[in-house]
């Protein structure tokens, strides 16, 4: 009977201790009541993150263009007056080498001179920045608003990719890679290094 009864009074001296440590942690944080006994909701977050793809990453950016274009689309309608949107439109355009793309017998090299046969430059990147873009007006839209507004982002991003074509966007890319890469690669070689470019850049075409 004496155990039980120093065993009870252990039990209750650990809860008066534990009562008195969260009164003396409620009063430096400025909470008298503990969270339990004040009501107070926690809050959990639980993150289940799953890796869907893994990508090898070889595309040197070494040029980017910035476009503002604005679009006027309409749709002609035989009764109705036509439906118009305008759109105030950017966008931007990316000029890279795929290094991924270059063969050990890409590489030749002499006591003085290392030559490289680069990959054909390509425009990696065309598209919308539907932050900085806005519908400026819409007229007689109702219901066809949305088909509007979609064809006409869909049209911008297809003349970003020919503005920047037409602009010599992939003949920079060329350049560019030249001056980004050829001090780098005769600093590691000791080498004068020569980078040749396939004479016609293969072009996409537009979707």
């Amino acid at each position: 009977m004496r155990i039980i009864s120093w065993l009870v009074r252990l039990f209750v001296l650990i809860l008066l201790l534990a009562g008195i440590n969260a009164l003396w942690s409620g009063f430096k944080t400025g909470s008298w009541m503990p969270g339990w006994l004040g009501g107070e909701d926690e809050v959990e977050t639980m993150h289940t993150v799953v890796l869907q793809e893994i990508s090898s990453m070889g595309k040197l950016e070494v040029v980017k263009y910035n476009f503002k274009d604005v679009v006027e689309q309409e749709i002609v309608k035989m009764w109705l007056p036509n439906a118009k949107a305008i759109l105030i439109v950017q966008g931007e355009a990316i000029g890279c080498v795929d290094l991924t793309k270059i063969a050990m017998e890409d590489i030749t090299s002499d006591a003085e001179t290392l030559v490289i046969n680069m990959p054909e430059p390509e425009l990696c990147v065309f598209k919308i920045d539907h932050s900085k873009s806005k519908v400026y007006n819409t007229e007689y839209a109702f219901a066809d608003e949305a088909k509007l507004v979609q064809e006409a982002y869909k049209q911008a991003e297809k003349q970003i990719q020919k503005s920047a074509l037409d602009m010599g966007i992939l003949d920079q890319t060329k350049e560019n890679a030249r001056k980004v890469l050829t001090p780098v690669l005769e600093k590691a070689s000791g080498k004068k290094v020569m980078m040749k470019f396939p004479m016609h850049a293969k072009i996409e075409k537009l979707r």
